[in-house]
């Protein structure tokens, strides 16, 4: 049986992910050193090409975290505010 708790910290890893996938794909448009963003705008469609990107690099961080987050709850002892 799932745990209501569970599926909220699958879902805050989730969004952390997210977070960090939108703020990674920001800086790497925005630093012209690496030159993606030149990159994306000799494209044919840059809107679609730069949309891609985004949501490629929000996907994957949201998945990576998701699962990190998974293995981590699931793994830890869940009786560790108890003292003796």
């Amino acid at each position: 049986m799932i745990k209501p708790s569970l599926l909220m910290e699958a879902t805050s890893h989730t969004a952390m992910g997210v977070a960090v996938g939108l703020t990674f794909a920001f800086l790497v448009t925005h630093v012209t050193a690496l030159g993606i963003a030149t990159l994306i705008s000799y494209s044919p469609a840059p809107d679609a090409v730069m949309l891609m990107f985004v949501g490629t690099c929000a996907i994957t961080f949201g998945i990576g975290a998701t699962l990190t987050g998974l293995a981590i709850t699931l793994t830890e002892d869940p009786d560790t505010t108890r003292r003796e």
